[in-house]
Parts: structure tokens; sequence; C-alpha cells
């Protein structure tokens, strides 16, 4: 069984969860350990007790360390990708490349360590001098979900060590693999003992015991919109510093002016890449009346081109759904369309020369924004495509959502792009490219249902994982 790691050491439990692949149900991946409360209260103080001495580090020290993993991580990018695509349903090319990020995102924070800046103001009073400085939160409780399991971890982990904060990492119980992978050169990179724990195991006990437990001072998760408002309204019991990553609803405009073969590419990546399984997908198509029919013509056409299959297979381009509960769910939105009034193309389960979860590409067909199927995430290859009269009602149809993460606009007028760039209200927004797809070194959010609390990445990552303090001092 693969062991936790906690304070130094890793550490077997009673109860353990089996990880199996999803291009493949008869491949056994492994026995991971599933962590009780017990173990997160050991995490939890073994980090409480690091965070003195880690969180006073040399800052070269700390620089050090995340290079090593960074480093490490690049040097093992075929192992990384190969298990991610085994246990996730990733194709190998995005697995490893998802590695290199990660990998990517410990070495900028390497660098971040070295400058971590304050400020000296002065002060109104005479002979009296002002510093603002940032210090580490303390213990940082890390909650991670299966669809980016080492580019989302790194870039709550790497930023978290870089300011000086211990962590207790939960990943999610169907990728607990490629965390366990990471733990493994996370132990290796010389950390003080405690600095870095990992618990993995079932979110109803992990989860639930590290939001409850006193001694964590923050917890930043990515998942599902009813897991995230139910801990924020916890972690606000114990007034833990909470940053929330949920979901998305994302819209991708066509207008009648858009290069169309750069428009249809946008979509299908942002539609139907990583199995559509991107909290930034766009899972909503919304199209000028002008173009539609030609535009849902050619998408149809080249969704059906994709090829779906074993995520290590040659050539594949869609893998697998992660797990049967994801592909049942995708199904019934699939019939939900048809209920709803919206022509299907796609979308139905495929027979596969392995027993897995492969599904077609589904396209919506004259679908309505106030539809179900447009209103919610889905989380799977699915998308509405919805017309629109003009660009004020597009604008207002990307707009009616109860989420604001990522938006997108194709379209060959600068004015169009300008005006959608500033009245889109979406945390982030994409001008000719695909909604899903960002940098490591700039802010990752959004607005409303979508996200809570400081942004992630880049420099504005300090936010989170820093308390400022002010400082006077009398010279006279």
């Amino acid at each position: 069984m693969h062991q936790n790691y906690i304070n130094g050491q890793w550490v077997g439990c009673e109860e353990s969860l089996e990880n199996r692949n999803p291009s493949d149900l008869t491949d056994l991946i492994g026995q991971y350990a599933s962590g009780s409360a017990a173990d997160l209260d050991q995490a939890a103080q073994a980090a409480a007790q690091a965070v003195p001495a880690w969180g006073l580090s040399n800052p070269q020290v700390r620089a050090d360390a995340l290079e090593r993993i960074g480093a490490a991580i690049l040097s093992r990018k075929g192992e990384f990708g190969h298990m991610l695509a085994r246990e996730e349903g990733k194709t190998l090319p995005e697995a490893i490349g998802e590695t290199v990020r990660a990998a990517q995102i410990f070495k900028f924070f390497a660098q971040e360590t070295l400058r971590i800046a304050g400020d000296a103001i002065d002060s109104v009073r005479p002979d009296v001098d002002v510093m603002v400085t940032r210090e580490p939160v303390g213990v940082v409780g890390v909650i991670t979900p299966w669809n980016f399991p080492i580019a989302i971890p790194a870039w709550k982990i790497a930023p978290a060590l870089c300011y000086g904060n211990c962590v207790v990492f939960k990943p999610a119980e169907l990728t607990p693999g490629t965390a366990h992978l990471l733990a493994q050169i996370i132990a290796e990179a010389e950390l003080p003992v405690g600095v870095f724990n990992l618990v993995m195991g079932a979110g109803s006990v992990v989860g639930q015991a590290m939001v409850e437990h006193p001694l964590i001072d923050a917890i930043s998760f990515t998942g599902s919109v009813p897991v995230g408002r139910a801990l924020a309204v916890e972690a606000a019991r114990g007034l833990k510093k909470v940053q929330l990553e949920m979901g998305g609803k994302n819209p991708m405009v066509v207008m009648d002016d858009a290069d169309m073969p750069l428009a249809i590419e946008a979509c299908l990546n942002g539609a139907f890449y990583s199995t559509g399984q991107r909290c930034t997908a766009s899972s909503r198509l919304i199209v000028h009346r002008a173009v539609y029919d030609d535009f849902c013509d050619r998408l149809v056409t080249a969704a059906a081109a994709l090829k779906v299959g074993h995520a290590l297979g040659a050539g594949t381009q869609i893998g697998p759904v992660v797990s049967e509960k994801q592909l049942r769910s995708n199904l019934a939105y699939v019939d939900l369309a048809r209920e709803e009034g919206a022509e299907v193309f796609g979308g139905e389960q495929i027979n596969a020369p392995t027993e897995g979860f492969f599904q077609r590409p589904a396209i919506f067909r004259n679908a309505q924004n106030s539809m179900r199927i447009s209103q919610e995430e889905i989380f799977g290859p699915c998308a509405s495509v919805i017309a629109a009269d003009d660009f004020d009602h597009a604008l207002a149809l990307a707009n009616d959502t109860a989420f604001g993460l990522s938006s997108g606009i194709c379209t060959g007028s600068l004015k169009y792009a300008r005006e959608f760039r500033r009245k889109s209200t979406a945390g982030m927004v994409m001008v000719n490219l695909p909604t899903a797809g960002v940098d490591y070194h700039v802010p990752f959010g959004g607005r409303r249902g979508s996200s809570l609390g400081s942004r992630e990445q880049g420099r504005y990552a300090a936010e989170f994982y820093t308390s400022v303090k002010t400082s006077y001092v009398f010279a006279g």
C-alpha cells in the first residue's frame, strides 16, 4: 500500500483505496492509503511545530529547496506523465505538458522566495519610521481536484512553501498516484521535518477534519461549488483564511467577422480537449446568427473527427472520462439536452478495445442560454451552441451565468475585442484564444460562483499565503 507522509515519515493506515485506470479497468494502478481524522491531526501538529523555524528560515534555503523540487519533477516528467495519463485519463502529451508546467511553477516560486518585498513609509509623526512586511500565514491546508493532479497541487504548495508556510496536502481520491509521486520528490528535497505532509483519503473524512482543525490557519481549495460553499461556512467558524476555486460555465463568443478556422479550433480545444474536464472549458459557444449554421456544421464535423481512445494510445486526442460516476452524469446531461429541445450531435458512450469510460464529444445545437445544459456545469465533453443577434446580445448572454471564471471572443474587430475585454464579468478574458489554457506566472481566478478569496499563481499568490505586518519604530 502506498502510504501517507507525515512528520518526515511514510505512515501506513488501516484503510486503503483502489486506484484503477479509466482507460482500462483491468489495470489496477495500486492501493493507496485512506487516512483518518487522527492522521490529519498528526500532520497538522507536525506542521504547526515546524512553522516557527521554517517561517524565519533564510530565503535562499527555501529557494534552493523549491528549485530542487522543480528540477526533480522535470527530470521525471515521463514517469509523472505516464502516471497522470494512466489514472486520470488525460492524453499522454497533455499529461507530460501538465507535468512540465508544475515544474515551472516550483522554479518560478523558487525565484519569488528571493523577491518578497515590503515597504518603508514615512510616518505622519516626527522621528517615527514605518515598515510594512509580509509574513507566513502558518499552516496551510491544501485540497486539490482530480482533473489537474500535479499542476494544481504545484500552484498551491509551491507558493505556500515559498512564503514560509507549512503544508498539509489532501489530494483527490481519484488521482492519488500523481500526488504520491509529488510527495516522494518533496520528501527527498531536504525540507525540515513537518514542513510538508501528505494525507490521502476521503474528503468527507480528511477534508472535514482539516477544515475543523484548530492548527490549520488557512485552506486553499479547488473543487465543486457545493463543497466549496460548505467549506467556506465551516472555515468561517474557525476564522480560517480561505481561498476557493470552484466551477465555471464559460462562454466563447464567435462573431460574424471571426476567422472561422481559428474559431473552430479555439472552440474545439476549449470545449473538448482534456475530455472537457476543465473548470475553464468553453461549455457555452455563443455564435452570431449570420454564421451560426456554418459554424455548427464545421464544429460537428471537426468534433466527430477527434480520436477518442486510451489515454496512452498513439494519436489519441480525447481520453476517457475520469470515472463511471462522471460518465453517468455526462450521459444524463446528453439526455437532458434532448428533453430541453436541443439537437444533439455525438455524446454517446463508446465501446473500445479496453473497458473504460469513453464518450464521444457532444454538441447541443439550437440550445438556449436559459436551459439547464447551458447554466449548470457538466464537467465533460459537452458544449451548448447558442445563437446571438449581435455583439450586445452576445455579451449579455455571456454574462448571464452564476459563474465568472473565464470567457472568450473570436473576432477580427479591435472594437469588439476591447469592449468584450472591458465588459465581460469573468476573471479571465481570452481574445482569439481558447478559454482554457493559462500562463503560470500571472493571476488565475474568477468571480461569483467560480472563486472566492485572493487570486492564485504569480506574484498575486502572496496575497493569500502571507499576512501583512506594520511596524512602527520611534527613532528620536
